[in-house]
């Protein structure tokens, strides 16, 4: 599962004529009355509705938003696959800051976005993602029953941060179990990248399993929040000082993609990558670069399905513990993707692929595909 890059005329090639294509659908939303702008992208329903968060954030341009989608669509199509869910991936981008939108006119933006997602019918199911909150999709059930990740208090699962964090948390006992023998982490030294709603629940799983971590966050609160609570963890300036450190045993990206690039990776001190952040590898090579530095890679489609079992989870009557239950299997299929990747000779996050692949494929001929 490679990456989406480039201009408008780009897109449209990749939608039709590259191997990272094959959208099933691309909706573009506007609603001049509230200023909303947004991209729906469908890559795959061959085993179910789509289902995927809502980003919000502030593209620099149009196309690159049209780029996020697409590749974000496509990476939930291999998560839902590899957790074991009856979905297709689907994913949603609105154009716009979030942290500079009065709440009457989020209000209205994310009504409007509500009723662009009814009009698909069914075939899209939304939810949290970068910069969309619980509230938020409690405003967009106001206008579409295809939504998930909403508050208890509206008939919802509430945060699915929790059970992303946890299932990280089971893909990193995974490796080292795979690396090192043992599946415990105390004594190991974690880095964790942005430890935001995801990140600070990771903090304390390491930390009640004796592990020591070392933190970075580009927002400074998001670190003071941290270190005061727990004074044994360590803030480092910045990602790049981060993987520097000496010593470390994992790192975990929690912050956007692109985190593993050719700088990043010819400097990594880590023996193991294993985040939450979704398409962590910049473009198709990177994960053989990790292979051939000896670095074991957890894709990240993989440990970071926690949260969306927990979504998917709300649309049949939400159960924690039952989740929590199939969000603690992350650490088998971990293996088993390790197990592959040695079979075939190939890279882990290239197993990954071939495993969520087959099941795609064998599931396409029963849905009248």
């Amino acid at each position: 599962m490679t990456d989406v890059s480039g201009a408008a005329a780009d897109v449209l090639h990749t939608l039709f004529h590259s191997e990272q294509g094959g959208h099933e659908q691309v909706v573009l939303c506007q609603d001049r009355a509230s200023g909303l702008k947004a991209v729906i992208a469908i890559h795959s329903t061959a085993l179910g509705p789509a289902l995927g968060g809502t980003r919000f954030y502030p593209y620099p341009n149009e196309a690159e938003a049209v780029a996020d989608a697409l590749n974000l669509a496509r990476g939930m199509s291999y998560k839902n696959a590899m957790a074991g869910l009856d979905h297709g991936g689907g994913k949603a981008v609105i154009i716009g800051d979030p942290e500079k939108i009065e709440p009457p006119q989020r209000t209205a933006l994310l009504l409007a976005y509500g009723r662009f997602v009814a009009s698909l019918g069914g075939r899209y199911v939304t939810a949290c993602d970068v910069g969309t909150y619980v509230a938020d999709m409690d405003v967009v059930a106001r206008e579409c029953r295809w939504t998930t990740g909403r508050s208890p208090e509206k008939g919802g699962a509430g945060d699915s941060s929790v059970l992303t964090a946890f299932g990280v948390y089971q893909g990193m006992r995974a490796s080292a179990d795979h690396l090192w023998g043992d599946p415990s982490l105390r004594g190991r030294t974690v880095g964790i990248a942005g430890v935001g709603k995801v990140g600070h629940h990771l903090v304390e799983h390491l930390l009640n399993e004796g592990a020591e971590v070392v933190i970075t966050d580009v927002r400074e609160e998001a670190v003071r929040r941290i270190t005061e609570r727990h004074p044994s963890v360590r803030a480092v300036a910045s990602t790049d000082a981060l993987i520097r450190v000496e010593d470390l045993d994992i790192y975990a990206p929690c912050a956007l993609g692109g985190a593993l690039n050719d700088d990043t990776v010819s400097v990594l001190t880590a023996k193991v990558v294993c985040g939450a952040a979704n398409n962590q590898l910049a473009h198709p090579g990177v994960e053989k670069d990790l292979a051939d530095r000896g670095v074991l890679y957890a894709p990240d489609y993989v440990v970071n399905a926690g949260g969306v079992i927990q979504v998917a989870d709300e649309l049949h009557g939400f159960d924690f513990e039952r989740c929590k239950g199939k969000a603690a299997k992350i650490y088998d299929t971990t293996l088993e993707i390790f197990a592959r990747a040695n079979q075939d000779g190939i890279p882990p996050a290239a197993a990954a692929d071939r495993i969520a692949e087959q099941r795609m494929h064998e599931a396409s001929p029963a849905r009248g595909r």
